[in-house]
């Protein structure tokens, strides 16, 4: 195989390195660029440990010119570190040819006995503690990204908060174990019950205590749909139920359940209201079911800007069109597709 620099492995490198493999006894084959070919020109076996080796290395090297050094490992001993050895000092021209051709070395001798890498410009690069820092350096922790560090920072807050994700058999059990945990305080139950009861425009807004791990009231009030934003915190998350009697829907009142998780809230909090918003929705559905005067609206809302909700807002996100009475979600019928005019052709 030729390298990009046109320097290619020489027959005697080849029959060398597998010569070393097979017999397991040789520690470093160095190997120079001579009359555009790969040749080694020092064999040195093993005597002791990698590291006592490695502390003979330098007496092989050159100041000024560059090598490269493949190094038997240690554990297990078939792997192999490869060395470029590329002194600052070194002529331009050849810090050009040793880098060009330096991937190419072990990819012609077999790439998969190369486990390491190395690159050294001074002996101090292939000392004992030079390796060890080496070794160091490739088992610390990868830095991580914006997002890395925001995910194990929300991992961390589920740890601290209790919150365990098991998958879709996690979504399996909030189906048939209800709180899941969570209780709820009376003041909440019986909120929530006579919204199903009552008529009109009318709020319920609850919160989990996370120290206790109970569904608490946090408002229970008349409102209207344009003032909404006014009774829902603004910094923690929380869950809303709002009776809201509409001339857009076809039952003319509908219960919207709406999770708002605000972008200031901590970390914690955010994980504890996501994963328990299922599971309250239901539960407050339980709730509803016992009383008579009750419709849910389509979907669920989630918002993380309690200032956005509005009557416009709710008729948008339920679907809900201009006209009384008329929910375009509940429309059978689609326009038919109308396959686009082409241009006109010009007369001449």
């Amino acid at each position: 195989m030729t390298a990009i620099s046109g320097i290619g492995v020489s027959e005697e490198l080849t029959q060398a390195f597998s010569t070393a493999v097979e017999t397991k006894n040789t520690r470093f084959i160095i190997i120079v660029i001579r009359n555009e070919s790969l040749v080694p020109v020092v064999s040195v076996d093993v005597a002791g440990s990698l590291e006592d080796d490695l502390g003979q290395l330098g007496a092989h090297l050159d100041d000024k010119d560059p090598c490269y050094i493949l190094t038997r490992l240690d554990d297990p001993a078939s792997e192999w570190l490869a060395i470029a050895y590329v002194p600052e000092i070194a002529s331009v021209r050849d810090k050009m040819l040793y880098a060009s051709t330096r991937n190419s070395l072990t990819k012609s001798l077999g790439s998969t006995v190369f486990t390491d890498s190395l690159f050294a410009t001074s002996k101090a690069d292939v000392t004992p503690e030079a390796y060890a820092a080496h070794k160091r350096h490739l088992a610390a922790p990868k830095p991580l990204s914006a997002r890395e560090q925001e995910i194990a920072d929300i991992k961390a807050a589920e740890r601290e908060a209790g919150v365990v994700y098991e998958g879709s058999r996690a979504r399996q059990n909030h189906l048939g174990q209800g709180k899941v945990g969570y209780q709820w305080s009376s003041e909440a139950e019986d909120a929530v019950r006579r919204l199903g009861n009552s008529e009109g425009n009318h709020l319920v807004v609850l919160q989990i205590d996370i120290s206790t791990e109970t569904v608490v009231l946090n408002a229970d009030s008349n409102v209207e749909a344009n003032t909404l934003s006014t009774l829902i915190p603004t910094s923690e998350p929380s869950f809303s139920l709002f009776a809201w009697s509409n001339t857009y829907s076809t039952t003319g009142r509908d219960i919207v359940f709406i999770y708002s998780c605000p972008s200031s809230s901590l970390i914690k909090y955010r994980m504890v209201y996501s994963s328990g918003a299922l599971v309250i929705f239901r539960e407050s559905k339980a709730l509803l079911d016992s009383t008579s005067n009750f419709s849910l609206a389509p979907r669920k809302l989630e918002t993380s800007d309690p200032s956005e909700l509005s009557e416009t807002y709710l008729k948008q996100e339920l679907g809900f069109s201009g006209g009384p009475g008329n929910n375009s979600n509940d429309s059978g019928t689609k326009a038919a597709f109308m396959r686009p005019r082409g241009p006109t052709r010009r007369r001449g």
